[in-house]
């Protein structure tokens, strides 16, 4: 299986590191700085289960990496028509395609019977180019639970387990899906494929929905937001509204907030993704871990109010800080 990781983050690095063991035909589309010191010195990655270091064929041109079988996309939501473009040469018929990405997918609301079946999510896909781009039959769904940062051009760490769930969009259990499953087993991630790849999304949404923004405007780790009864409240506000709107669209998650909360105490003092954009200047991925998720509870006429000023707080200390910078 010729494999290909579109993305040279700190999530793309942290698969291609395990992945480029066992598959040796995977490649790297990746850019700039990263991509230079990529080429010259390879990908390394500290786990839980030791140092990896790894040399794999990279690129910024798809052309040069060719047709592939299977694509991870790891990248921000707000890249995703720039790399989806940029991918186009690797694409072929049965090419399988699976956004490793935050929050609720543009796909939403394909290949399943829906009142808004068909739809586009608005705040990821305005002009619904991603459908365009590619056709949601060749899509793989995937919620990931891995936390890792980038500590250096090429050079990743990751201190908890890697988990990933795979699911087809429209619900079937196939071969294929338990052939690219079998894909991340043999890296040693553990793997799972599931009938209901939405039911897991919203699990992943409602840890990303209570910790990311909230992470920047408070500036805390992901033990302090899940633990300071100053936060707590605000946590198990965003928590609740979460879960209703869920609940609203058939998903059902599979935990109690009390364990929630435990749980995302228990990870550590670890800064979300988010914060670590915002110390770096970088725009936030609001749209997909928050935005949408506000416009799925319009559909429903319901109201996120806490949830709501959090995103807001969030997104206006990015653009002060940006503006100032």
């Amino acid at each position: 299986m010729k494999i290909c990781i579109a993305g040279a983050g700190a999530i793309g690095c942290a698969l291609a590191a395990r992945l480029a063991k066992v598959h040796k035909q995977l490649c790297l589309l990746a850019r700039g700085d990263n991509l230079i010191r990529i080429k010259e010195q390879g990908i390394h990655l500290s786990d839980l289960d030791g140092e990896h270091h790894v040399h794999v064929r990279a690129s910024d041109d798809a052309n040069f990496l060719g047709p592939q079988d299977l694509i991870l996309i790891c990248t921000k939501t707000m890249a995703l028509e720039t790399i989806l473009t940029s991918i186009q040469p690797m694409i072929h018929s049965n090419t399988v395609v699976i956004p490793v990405v935050n929050g609720i997918p543009w796909w939403y609301f394909k290949g399943i019977e829906s009142r808004f079946g068909g739809e586009n999510i608005r705040a990821l896909d305005p002009k619904d180019q991603l459908e365009t781009l590619l056709p949601h039959s060749q899509i793989i769904g995937s919620v990931i639970f891995l936390t890792a940062s980038r500590v250096g051009l090429g050079n990743v760490k990751a201190n908890n387990p890697h988990l990933i769930v795979l699911g087809e969009i429209n619900h079937e259990m196939t071969d294929r899906l338990e052939a690219i499953r079998t894909v991340f087993e043999l890296a040693g991630i553990e793997s799972r494929s599931t009938d209901n790849i939405r039911d897991q999304l919203w699990t992943k949404v409602a840890a990303n929905l209570t910790s990311n923004p909230l992470s920047v405007v408070t500036q805390s780790t992901l033990e302090q937001i899940y633990s300071d009864p100053r936060l707590t409240p605000l946590v198990r506000s965003i928590l609740d509204e979460t879960m209703l709107t869920a609940a609203a669209f058939g998903a059902k998650i599979r935990f109690d907030p009390p364990t929630f909360m435990e749980l995302g105490a228990g990870m550590g003092a670890i800064k979300t993704s988010m914060l670590q954009d915002y110390e770096a200047g970088l725009p936030l991925e609001t749209d997909a871990i928050g935005n949408s998720v506000l416009e799925l509870a319009s559909k429903m006429d319901l109201s996120m109010p806490t949830t709501k000023h959090i995103i807001n707080l969030a997104e206006f200390m990015s653009e002060q800080q940006r503006s100032v910078a």
